[in-house]
């Protein structure tokens, strides 16, 4: 029974991650899942969809679908909407029920390859796991098909990894981050996956910065296929010139630098996304407790994983921090006496604190 929770929501489910990482980049996402469920990928977890268009659908998958095994419908479904919408890729991501009956997505994409003309690729989500592992997969699989070999960029030129909504809200953190990059001399790009995304010239960066651990696995595929180096870490408070050094100097040796990992001791403890989370605690000192998975590479020795309500509610009592850097729902499991510095997450409270979301760069690093 640890893992239930009494108080704290869950974070966003990895089909969401899907959906967000490949909102903005012309393609047509697919759930497989039942019918009335694409409000939670598409809208509650998806702060654009009133404001930006993007084709993504669900394939109002029946019981009597489940249990004969009718794949066909889907497919065929999938191909229809693909001739009407003329989309620039598909992508075809799973749930729960599909996980239970063996749906195998790969021959699935395939098939619709086949009879659309259109890259169709499958992303292995049940709907099990969080956010980080949809949009880091969906971004590997977009970098993988489409980040071509181009002229280098003048100068040292960045792509920007791993920003998305779930982690950002629409609180300008991404734009600012855009202006700071400009003003210490970089240029920008390529974004995933937000506002000017050119994704073809990921690959003609000379450094990717990664923002978030959704971009995590394409920063390593661009690292592994054209020696691009990439930096782990979001410029907050003093954060910012440490991060601006490592880009200038990965640019020049072709090393790999973790800013976010650099943690000073302190009585302040962050609770979120490891790298977002880090970089806050390498800038205020302090250490970082873990709700989500955190690769060890951005990880610190004092750092915590606490992957369910009973470890947050421990480790907190444990350290009996003076202040915590948390969502807001946090507020209900500190210790007494404890001070809450409120930093809401999309994909973890939602709406709720949507327009409380913190422009981090252009309030900490400016």
């Amino acid at each position: 029974m640890s893992i239930v929770s009494a108080v704290l929501p869950c974070y966003a489910a990895d089909t969401a991650g899907v959906c967000s990482a490949l909102y903005e980049m012309g393609g047509m996402t697919v759930v497989h899942d039942a019918s009335g469920c694409n409000s939670t990928y598409a809208t509650h977890d998806e702060p654009r969809w009133e404001t930006v268009h993007a084709d993504i659908y669900i394939s109002a998958l029946t019981e009597m679908d489940a249990i004969m095994g009718n794949d066909g419908k889907f497919i065929a479904d999938v191909t229809a909407a693909a001739h009407d919408r003329k989309p620039k890729f598909i992508a075809i991501c799973g749930s729960p029920m599909p996980m239970m009956t063996g749906t195998d997505f790969d021959a699935a994409a395939a098939e619709i390859e086949a009879r659309t003309g259109l890259r169709c690729f499958a992303i292995h989500t049940n709907g099990m796991n969080d956010y980080l592992a949809g949009a880091a997969d969906a971004l590997l699989a977009v970098t993988q098909e489409f980040a071509q070999i181009r002229e280098k960029a003048k100068g040292i030129g960045v792509s920007i990894l791993g920003a998305t909504p779930l982690d950002f809200g629409l609180s300008g953190t991404v734009g600012s981050l855009r202006t700071w990059l400009t003003e210490n001399g970089f240029s920008v790009v390529s974004c995933l996956a937000v506002g000017q995304i050119d994704l073809e010239h990921a690959a003609s960066a000379s450094v990717s910065l990664v923002i978030s651990q959704t971009g995590l696995k394409a920063a390593q595929y661009l690292h592994a296929r054209f020696g691009i180096p990439y930096v782990c870490g979001l410029p907050v408070g003093t954060l910012a010139p440490v991060i601006a050094d490592a880009l200038r100097r990965s640019a020049q040796t072709g090393a790999c630098a973790f800013p976010c990992a650099m943690r000073k001791p302190g009585d302040h403890v962050v609770i979120g996304e490891g790298i977002a989370a880090g970089s806050v605690a390498a800038a205020s000192g302090g250490r970082v407790l873990h709700p989500l998975a955190c690769a060890p590479q951005i990880a610190h020795p004092d750092d915590l994983h606490v992957p369910d309500e009973r470890s947050v509610k421990e480790a907190l009592e444990g350290l009996q921090p003076a202040q915590v850097t948390a969502d807001p729902f946090y507020r209900y499991v500190l210790p007494k006496g404890t001070r809450l510095n409120a930093l809401p997450h999309f994909a973890f409270s939602g709406r709720c604190f949507e327009t409380e979301i913190p422009d981090l760069i252009g309030r900490a690093c400016r």
